[in-house]
């Protein structure tokens, strides 16, 4: 592959700008999940030349995506750069909750240790601020872990102004964040990403494909398992719906001109985008990330770029419901 890796803030770690995402091998919301693909899928992410991947301890009821990693590629630890977060579990009633408190911090980084079977976790975010928590003090116990040797970088994610990227800041140094992003969902370009260009701060994207919607592979007409959680997004819904599929009709003549699935477009874009330095590809099946990982090999054309930017003009944004993942 013709990629170069990137650096995450001003740390000596070096990724690649796709990453796997592995929230979907947790099977909690993704459907037809299976303990051999989602092994499979690790194996193939390395094969097809990523060697960034992100987790978390909420990744599976009992950190079971942060256990997968370490089986699947445990043996090859050293070439890899594992991420993973903190401060959301699940309750007794399966649903998630938010707890910051130092305290929690500590204890989950300890348990994501053992669960991926390492010394040191490479970056490492709150995975979302807790309300009943100061940012201050849960900055300050991620510092904490900084100090200790346990992680290498910190991260935040799903933050959402620049007051709260401020407050952690000056206590412990982030060196990446996490929102989503991808072409129809680009609200960080207003102020998130300039404040992460200016602060040398890494920015990794997920829903880079907009939870598989931009891949073009759910038809027009495409029938919902009831336990397929996105159908309650809005715009997998109604007008929003007809309106996407249109845009993806006006995409896929740039992506069959270069030989290229809608995958791999909507994922060469985001990497291409100014201030993006990964995009997290989130996969269950091992042709998944492979077909996204190829996008590392894309260079798209200023004439294929004016042709994406006139297709989402065209198409307006699609407004996001606040969502952690």
């Amino acid at each position: 592959m013709s990629y170069a890796l990137r650096r995450i803030g001003l740390t000596d770690l070096h990724v690649t700008p796709v990453a796997m995402g592995c929230w979907p091998i947790a099977g909690i919301t993704s459907i037809d999940v299976t303990r051999e693909n989602s092994l499979a899928t690790l194996q193939k992410a390395v094969d097809a030349g990523i060697n960034f991947f992100d987790t978390a301890y909420v990744y599976g009821y009992a950190g079971e995506s942060e256990s997968m990693i370490a089986e699947a590629l445990g043996h090859r630890r050293q070439e890899l750069v594992i991420a993973s977060k903190c401060g959301i579990a699940w309750g007794p009633d399966r649903k998630q909750v938010r707890d910051a408190r130092p305290e929690t911090i500590k204890r989950q980084c300890d348990e994501s240790l053992q669960r991926l079977q390492t010394d040191v976790i490479d970056l490492y975010y709150l995975h979302a601020p807790d309300p009943a928590t100061p940012i201050a003090e849960s900055a300050g116990a991620i510092r904490e872990l900084l100090e200790a040797g346990k992680i290498r970088a910190a991260g935040v994610s799903n933050f959402v102004d620049i007051a709260q990227y401020e407050e952690f800041h000056n206590v412990c140094p982030i060196s990446a964040d996490q929102p989503h992003y991808n072409m129809l969902q680009r609200e960080i370009e207003a102020e998130r990403l300039p404040w992460g260009i200016a602060h040398d701060v890494s920015v990794m994207v997920y829903w880079p494909l907009m939870k598989g919607f931009l891949a073009g592979k759910l038809p027009r007409d495409h029938q919902w398992d009831p336990r397929d959680g996105r159908q309650k997004y809005p715009v997998f819904q109604g007008e929003q719906w007809d309106k996407t599929h249109d845009f993806l009709d006006k995409l896929r003549p740039i992506a069959a001109a270069a030989g290229r699935t809608l995958a791999q477009l909507a994922t060469a874009w985001t990497i291409q985008r100014p201030g993006i330095t990964v995009a997290l590809c989130g996969a269950k099946r091992p042709e998944q990330i492979h077909e996204t990982a190829a996008a590392m090999d894309w260079t798209l054309t200023p004439e294929e770029l004016q042709l994406i930017d006139n297709a989402i003009a065209e198409r307006g944004e699609v407004l996001s419901r606040a969502a952690v993942t």
